[in-house]
């Protein structure tokens, strides 16, 4: 769809309440008369503009998580089965686990719809570069969002299609379909990504404030960023110099930020604890403004569940207390719920078994959904206002652990402090600490293993695997080496037939 640079904007995104700086409820209602010509008058059009960015990227969730996770080892049928446990229909989902993604089948169309923020983030850069109607030290504080933000999105573009179109200008129609632009080599994004990194952490400068209760992109995110993007190419040709690179870009948020792992790991989701200690960067969900939609697909409908039950609590599924309302198109896997251990926390805060019982009282595991983000009751109904971590205090630590690893330095420090919070009172050092566990043995499978365990269902999992090497895709997912060319995502018929410039995704059928 079409959009106009400034009208869609102010339209969708003006008055996220969450995610305002100030405590003035911005209005709801669309403005559709506001022209470019008439805007970027006063500095409350500047924060305004700011705030709808960061609403239209929460608009993006479900494309980071489905980028970044779906085509992992977590969510699916366990072999044998054909259906998810209640039957529910995964409407095709399900082809993004079992990688036969095709131009009419991409998984995500038109390049996430990223394109659209992307344009948003070029048209605040021109205008605070040209504007003197902010404050200098406002102007360096969006400009370190705005070329933040933009890398995020163009790294997501890059890890998911390699090849992708290189927009910085503002434009009046950003559909990426017809913008008749061909896409630039996978190297020109990458270097896009970290040109923009930089500039945004000088614009930053020394200001590590995190406004909006950590739901606006900051300094740290973008610290956060480059490590994660030269962890990419330290695995790579870049090697231990980038392995060191990403290691002080994260210590240097460990040493500007207040953080700390929270004790429990079943608060650090909880909905009423936004802005926690171990959160960097998230997208902010409030009741009454946005809820986190997509997680409809990950939990089951509530009268199908209410025949199963909870063996840990001995108790049947009720309609009241476990009103999910979801359609259950991605179950968890059983066997990702038997990789934990028992004592491990993250266990059962992360998933739910279901269980089906007989008619002596013996319980039959039938199926696993996911259980982390629980949002809040209202009114008799389940509102999923969980803010979703994009970077958290335990990413930071398991990333550093990464680093580590590949400059041979000892990441147990690291490791150990996550473990330590998600077995609690049952941790023993001997038993659960690195490097006590035969995964141990290999420092790279120890780490992906945490993440496994810590991160299940925030976006992070194929994006795991993709960044330590091809070699543990194939041996995790299912993906045949013969089939490399799948790493990568198609692009769909709509975008290709009409930006005739596109060429699509190598190995993939054209038309």
């Amino acid at each position: 769809m079409k959009t106009t640079m400034i009208i869609s904007l102010i339209a969708i995104s003006i008055g996220a309440t969450g995610l305002t700086s100030c405590n003035k409820k911005l209005d709801l209602v669309p403005v559709s008369t506001i022209s470019d010509a008439s805007y970027w008058k006063t500095p409350d059009q500047f924060d305004a503009f700011v705030t709808g960015l960061h609403t239209r990227f929460r608009d993006h969730a479900q494309g980071f998580m489905y980028l970044g996770e779906l085509r992992g080892d977590i969510f699916g049928n366990d072999a044998g089965t054909s259906a998810s446990f209640t039957g529910e229909a995964s409407q095709g989902l399900e082809r993004m686990w079992l990688h036969n993604l095709d131009l009419d089948n991409p998984g995500v169309s038109n390049y996430g719809d990223f394109y659209s923020n992307i344009n948003q983030l070029n048209l605040l850069i021109s205008k605070l570069n040209s504007t003197n109607v902010v404050t200098e030290a406002t102007k360096q504080y969006y400009l370190g969002i705005a070329h933040g933000m933009r890398a995020f999105y163009y790294f997501q573009l890059y890890r998911s299609w390699g090849k992708a179109i290189l927009q910085t200008e503002a434009i009046a129609d950003i559909d990426v379909a017809n913008l008749a632009k061909e896409a630039s080599p996978a190297n020109e994004v990458l270097d896009l990504v970290k040109q923009d990194i930089e500039t945004s952490i000088s614009h930053f400068g020394s200001d590590y404030s995190i406004r909006s209760n950590k739901a606006f992109w900051s300094k740290s995110a973008s610290l956060m960023l480059k490590a994660e993007v030269f962890l990419w190419t330290a695995h790579r040709e870049g090697g231990a110099a980038d392995a060191e690179v990403a290691k002080q870009a994260l210590l240097e948020v460990q040493s500007n930020l207040s953080l700390n792992l929270l004790t429990s790991y079943r608060e650090v989701f909880d909905a009423a604890n936004k802005g926690n200690a171990e959160m960097i960067f998230v997208i902010r969900h409030q009741l009454n403004e946005a809820t986190l939609g997509f997680i409809g697909n990950f939990v089951p409908q509530t009268g199908l569940i209410a025949n199963f039950y909870d063996s840990l609590e001995n108790r049947q599924f009720s309609v009241t207390a476990d009103n999910y309302g979801g359609i259950l198109r991605a179950p968890t896997k059983i066997q990702t719920y038997r990789k934990f251990e028992e004592d491990d926390t993250r266990k059962n805060t992360s998933i739910q078994a279901a269980y089906e019982k007989d008619n002596e009282g013996k319980y039959r595991m039938a199926g696993c959904f996911l259980r982390k983000f629980q949002g809040e009751q209202n009114a008799g109904m389940r509102a999923y206002t969980n803010d979703y971590p994009i970077y958290r205090y335990a990413d930071l630590l398991l990333l550093l652990a990464e680093a580590k690893a590949i400059l041979g330095e000892n990441p147990a420090d690291e490791i150990n402090q996550v473990r330590q919070r998600a077995y609690g009172s049952n941790y023993q050092a001997a038993v659960h600490g690195y490097p006590n566990q035969l995964v141990d043995t290999n420092p790279a499978e120890a780490i992906l293993q945490e993440r496994f365990f810590e991160f299940v269902g925030e976006g992070k999992r194929w994006y795991d695997l993709r960044r330590f090497g091809d070699a543990f895709v194939y041996k995790y997912t299912g993906l045949p080496a013969s089939d490399a060319y799948k790493l990568y995502w198609p692009i769909d018929r709509n975008t290709l037939t009409n930006n005739r410039s596109l060429a699509q995704t190598d190995g993939y059928s054209q038309f």
